[in-house]
């Protein structure tokens, strides 16, 4: 069965990054969009980052222009949004689909339990989060009202860093 370590990613330099890369790593991935209710949210994920980065924990934005054209901004303005108005170091990667025809791979892989082997949950806005294991496998979703901070995301991080 395929892992996300199968896919790559493209960075704001056009350069592909292999998620391999961040193999043996607990990862959250979060779809994003500059202009959305939830847009909050990137200063609570950047504090959950701060968190556990040092124990082997990464976040993973994925913006996407899929909901409401909640996401105009595209290359060094979107990069800089991200970077300087909402001071997030983790990894932000190009522009792309997280629904419809034009999906990524990726994608496609995290919504599908026939692809992932272990839930089924496609985003239905901004701020759509998915759970993966050191291993590669998705674990769990979180809806985008689900605040990167809970109890719950924090529970399962830290169990999965155990393990």
């Amino acid at each position: 069965m395929k892992t996300v370590y199968d896919f790559d990613a493209l960075q704001f330099n056009g350069k592909k990054k292999s998620l391999a890369d961040f193999e043996g790593k607990v990862l959250l991935i979060v779809n994003t969009a500059s202009q959305c209710l939830f847009t909050r949210q990137f200063k609570s994920l950047e504090k959950l980052y701060q968190r556990y980065k040092d124990q082997g924990f990464e976040i993973l934005a994925f913006p996407a222009n899929n909901f409401r054209n909640q996401e105009p901004l595209t290359g060094g303005t979107l990069e800089t949004f991200c970077r300087i108005n909402q001071q997030v170091s983790f990894p932000i990667f190009k522009r792309s689909h997280v629904i419809g025809e034009y999906t990524t791979p990726l994608y496609s892989f995290l919504s599908s339990k026939d692809q992932n082997g272990h839930i089924n949950s496609k985003p239905s806005w901004n701020f759509h989060k998915y759970l993966i294991n050191k291993k590669g496998e998705v674990i769990d979703f979180y809806y985008p009202t689900t605040s990167p901070l809970s109890s719950k995301i924090c529970r399962n991080i830290e169990r999965l860093l155990q393990e």
